[in-house]
C-alpha cells in the first residue's frame, strides 16, 4: 500500500447502530457451558453484526419431564437482544432422560429422538414450548444441527452408518418439527438441515421428498475449506436442487470458519493456520457467499471453544479437544471452559469492517469491468490476469458500489502480492478510494493510477493484488 495515501480507518458500527445485516456469527455451545458469555457479549455486539445463532440444549432446559428451565437461555437471548443482535436458535441435541443412547454423551450431542413414540412426543412438546416462549423474541428455528454427519445422527455407539435411511428419517422427524413450530407461532420461521456437507444432493432430495419443503422458510448449510471456490460451487448447486422444490425457501450460510492455530480440533485439523490465514479465509469465504445471494451467512464463531463432538462424560479427556476458529481468543480451565482474558483476534477486526461495509442492503450487482494487461514495475513485467484473481462488485446501502477483488490462491501453501488493472464503467473517477478489509484502512488512489476515460469508464492502473480481498469504493 505503500503507493496509496492512508485517510481513515473505515468507521465501524456497532449491533445497535444498524438496522439490518446479511453477516451474522455464532453464538454456540452455550447449551453446554463451554465459555462465559458476560465477558462477550459487549465485544459481539461491537463486531457490528446481526443475526447470532444459539442452540437451544434440550437437555439443559427439560432436566425433569416435562419441566422446562428457560432461565439460563432467557439471559442470553435477553442479553444479545439488548445489545442490538438478532437471536436465532438451533433446536438441538438429544435428552438423557428420554433417550438411552444420550445417557453417557456429553451433551447429548447427536442423538435424536426418533427410536420411540415418548421420545418424538417429548422432543415436539419441547419443541413448542420453546418457540412459544421466545415468541416475539426470537424468529427463526433451526431444525437440529449437521445431521447428515455421523456424530449428528446416532442411533447406536460403533454402527454401520445407513446414510440414506437417516436423510429418510431426518426429513421426517424435520417434517413433525416444522409443523410444531408452526404450531407453537405461526410467524415463526422455520429452518432445516444445517447440513454438514452441502454437496450431498441426494441426502437433501431424500429428506425433502417426505413433503418436508411445504413447511420449511428456510434451508441452511454449512462450508468448511479453504477454498471459497468449493464452497461457492456447492451453494450454487443446493439452491438449484431447492428450487425445484420450492423456490421461495430461503438459503443460508449457517456455519463456517477457519482456525488461527495448527493446532486446533475441529474442522479442517492439522492444516497449517495461522491468525493471517484465518483472516483471509473469512474474509473470501464470507464475501462469496454474499455474491452467491445467501438470505444472511453465520461466522463460527465468536470463541475459541472445545469442539466435543463425540465427548461421553465419564471421559474428560474426550471433551478437551480445543478448537480456534473464534475471532475472540481464551485459554482453557481444567475442565475446558474457555476462561482468562477474552482477547479480540486480527479475524475480529477483519470482520469488523467487513460488517460495517457490507452493512444494510447490500446486495451484489452487476457492475461491468474488465482485466487490463498493462506493463507494471512493481512485478518487474505485466500486471496479474491469472484465473484466479477473483472479482465480485456490490451495491452498498448508501447507494455506493463497492468492487472486492483478491487473488484466491491456495490458501494454505502460498500468499501473492502483484498489481491488477482493470477497466470499470458506470463510475467516477473522482469518487474512488481502496479498502484494505483486513484492517479498515482506507486510501486514495495517486493520479498516476486512475483515468478517466470518458463516457463513465474509468482506467485504474497497477492496483495492488493480494491473496486478501481488497475493496475498491465508488461513492
Amino acid at each position: 500500500m505503500e503507493r496509496l495515501q492512508f485517510v481513515e480507518k473505515l468507521p465501524v458500527a456497532g449491533a445497535k447502530d444498524i438496522r439490518f445485516s446479511r453477516i451474522g456469527i455464532g453464538f454456540e455451545k452455550l447449551d453446554r457451558d463451554v465459555f462465559d458469555p458476560e465477558k462477550a457479549y459487549d465485544k459481539v455486539a461491537r463486531i457490528g453484526v446481526k443475526k447470532i445463532r444459539v442452540q437451544s440444549g434440550w437437555a439443559r432446559t427439560e432436566k425433569s419431564e416435562g419441566v422446562y428451565d428457560f432461565a439460563w437461555l432467557d439471559k442470553i437471548v435477553d442479553n444479545l437482544i439488548y445489545r442490538g443482535l438478532e437471536p436465532w436458535i438451533c433446536l438441538c441435541y438429544g435428552n438423557p432422560i428420554y433417550t438411552d443412547l444420550a445417557k453417557p454423551v456429553f451433551g447429548a450431542v447427536g442423538c435424536p429422538p426418533i427410536a420411540t413414540e415418548r421420545e418424538m412426543n417429548a422432543w415436539l412438546a419441547y419443541v413448542r414450548a420453546t418457540v412459544a416462549h421466545f415468541k416475539d423474541r426470537v424468529s427463526i428455528f433451526e431444525i437440529w444441527n449437521e445431521p447428515d454427519l455421523n456424530y449428528s445422527w446416532r442411533h447406536a455407539e460403533n454402527e454401520e452408518v445407513d446414510h440414506l435411511r437417516n436423510a429418510d428419517e431426518y426429513g421426517e422427524f424435520a417434517l413433525k418439527t416444522a409443523m410444531a413450530i408452526k404450531a407453537a407461532d405461526a410467524g415463526a420461521k422455520a429452518m432445516g438441515f444445517a447440513l454438514g456437507r452441502a454437496d450431498d444432493l441426494e441426502y437433501v432430495n431424500r429428506a425433502l421428498s417426505t413433503g418436508l419443503y411445504n413447511y420449511l422458510d428456510l434451508i441452511s448449510f454449512h462450508c468448511y475449506s479453504p477454498s471459497e471456490l468449493t464452497r461457492r460451487n456447492r451453494a450454487h448447486k443446493l439452491r438449484v436442487l431447492i428450487d425445484s422444490y420450492n423456490p421461495k425457501i430461503g438459503l443460508v450460510q449457517g456455519e463456517t470458519g477457519a482456525q488461527s492455530r495448527s493446532d486446533g480440533n475441529g474442522a479442517m485439523k492439522g492444516f497449517a493456520w495461522t491468525p493471517e490465514k484465518q483472516v483471509k479465509a473469512l474474509l473470501r469465504g464470507l464475501v462469496m457467499d454474499m455474491a452467491e445471494g445467501v438470505e444472511f451467512t453465520s461466522y463460527f464463531s465468536t470463541m475459541d471453544m472445545i469442539e466435543a463432538l463425540r465427548g461421553r462424560l465419564a471421559d474428560k479427556a474426550s471433551y478437551m479437544d480445543f478448537g480456534y476458529f473464534g475471532v475472540i481468543g481464551a485459554q482453557f480451565d481444567e475442565n475446558g471452559r474457555a476462561s482468562g482474558e477474552y482477547k479480540e483476534k486480527p479475524a475480529y477486526y477483519a470482520l469488523q469492517t467487513l460488517a460495517s461495509l457490507m452493512r444494510g442492503d447490500c446486495e451484489p450487482c452487476r457492475l461491468p469491468w474488465r482485466f487490463e494487461a498493462l506493463p507494471s514495475r512493481r512485478v518487474n513485467g505485466t500486471d496479474c490476469t491469472d484465473s484466479t484473481v477473483q472479482v465480485e462488485t456490490f451495491t452498498l446501502d448508501n447507494g455506493g458500489k463497492a468492487l472486492i477483488y483478491w487473488n484466491a490462491v491456495d490458501l494454505l501453501t502460498a500468499t501473492y502480492e502483484g498489481t491488477v488493472s482493470l477497466q470499470i464503467f458506470g463510475v467516477q473517477a473522482s469518487s474512488i478510494r481502496l479498502l484494505d478489509l483486513k484492517d479498515g484502512s482506507v486510501y486514495t488512489l495517486p493520479d498516476t493510477m486512475v483515468e478517466d476515460m470518458g463516457k463513465g469508464g474509468v482506467r485504474l492502473r497497477n492496483l495492488p493484488l493480494t491473496d486478501c480481498p481488497l475493496a475498491i469504493l465508488f461513492d
